[in-house]
This record gives structure tokens, C-alpha cells and sequence, in this order.
């Protein structure tokens, strides 16, 4: 449980912080408050984002593993 908690702070870190930025430069240009709008932004979407690794992620595992023929037991050999 620990590692996975580890994992989804981890990823969720890295994926919202980046795509966050991207589309608020995009979207909202480079202004005096684009840092507080992108921390915002960031702040809502690793809370999103952490959740659904936490407890999404292990349904889609568990799926993608046993549609591929291994039960949900790791890598087929």
C-alpha cells in the first residue's frame, strides 16, 4: 500500500504539473498571474488525478490483465 501511495503522489506530481502548464500557457498566455493560476489549476488536478491512480488505476489493472489472460497475477510468461 505504501509503494502505491508513493506511485500515485509521484506520477500525479509529474502529469499535472506539466499538463497543467502547457494548457494554461496556452489557454491563458504568460500574465502577472499566471503562477497563482497555474498553481490552482495544478492544485485541482493532482487532487484529481492522485484519487483516480489511488483507486481507478487498480480496476484498470486488474482488467487489462485479465483481458490479457493472466488474471490480474503481473506480467504473463
Amino acid at each position: 500500500m505504501k509503494q502505491r501511495l508513493v506511485f500515485a503522489m509521484i506520477m500525479g506530481l509529474i502529469t499535472t504539473s506539466i499538463i497543467s502548464f502547457v494548457l494554461i500557457s496556452i489557454h491563458a498566455g504568460y500574465s502577472k498571474s499566471f503562477l497563482l493560476t497555474w498553481l490552482r489549476s495544478w492544485a485541482l488536478s493532482f487532487s484529481l488525478a492522485f484519487l483516480s491512480i489511488m483507486f481507478i488505476a487498480p480496476k484498470v489493472q486488474l482488467f487489462v490483465s485479465n483481458h490479457f489472460g493472466n488474471g490480474g497475477q503481473g506480467k504473463k510468461q
